[in-house]
């Protein structure tokens, strides 16, 4: 299997939005079919597996296309949306509140899907295809 930075990208942003749309439709969607409200989608173990996998896949592919295009703060941007993160998984909602969690998560998903969009850009136009270019 070849490892392309383009594809980590398209699979970081893809995580990062689902984050998104977890934190913004599950309200709605418990208030609609309450069932819901009792499945893994209000456990906060869900939060922690997304970022989990968002975290690898971010690394790499933002590595990977930084070796390539040596724009160093396209990195930075992706560590700040990784820190927001897990800095909500670590403060959690007791001190955030509910509203101010999943806003603050909103704000770093989106953060590293910008990340990841202006890496994708720049691997495309320096064409970062393989795993060579980051070892």
């Amino acid at each position: 299997m070849q490892l392309t930075s383009l594809k980590m990208d398209k699979a970081a942003v893809g995580l990062s939005l689902m984050c998104v749309a977890h934190c913004l439709l599950t309200p709605i969607a418990i208030v609609m079919l309450p069932a819901l409200g009792a499945t893994f989608l209000e456990d906060e173990r869900f939060h922690s597996v997304i970022l989990f996998l968002v975290l690898p896949t971010s690394l790499l592919a933002l590595a990977i296309g930084c070796r390539k295009h040596r724009r160093v703060e396209i990195v930075l941007i992706g560590l700040t949306g990784l820190s927001i993160l897990f800095s909500v998984l670590i403060i959690g909602e007791e001190s955030l509140g509910k509203f101010g969690e999943k806003a603050i998560t909103v704000l770093g998903a989106l953060i590293i899907a910008l990340a990841h969009v202006r890496n994708f850009m720049l691997c495309q136009r320096y064409n970062c295809k393989t795993e060579e270019n980051f070892l």
